[in-house]
């Protein structure tokens, strides 16, 4: 089953035949993975413990080995990301004064058996 495609900031978007456009194999994943990251917990009103709601995160004294295992911990429920091999998280703090974090993501996508590099900048 294909998701509307809806790319995070973005608004809905349209095809060639003016129907809206649908996201499919590791573009579909990709998406999911950033809504799981960047939905806050309790917002998703049909599953309550959803989200990592990693834009709290910014601004706060929050050490990167926090927020690495908040990722890591979110990447384990979504079912399109492959187990194993693992998924490998990198967080660098860019500016202690301001809180921002880059976060690097990489992991297998199981419907297309691809690797996919996703990279997460907060400021």
């Amino acid at each position: 089953m294909y998701d509307i495609m809806l790319e995070w900031g973005t608004d809905l978007s349209a095809d060639s035949s003016g129907d809206l456009a649908l996201s499919k194999g590791s573009n579909q994943t990709t998406q999911r993975v950033t809504r799981r990251l960047l939905t806050n917990s309790g917002d998703y009103i049909w599953n309550l413990q959803y989200g990592a709601g990693l834009a709290a995160f910014v601004g706060q004294p929050t050490g990167a080995a926090e927020i690495e295992a908040m990722i890591r911990a979110q990447m384990a429920l979504e079912t399109a990301v492959a187990s194993a091999p693992a998924p490998t998280v990198s967080v660098t703090t860019i500016s202690t004064a301001s809180g921002s974090v880059v976060a690097d993501i990489t992991y297998a996508d199981v419907s297309s058996n691809s690797v996919v590099n996703l990279n997460l900048v907060a400021n």
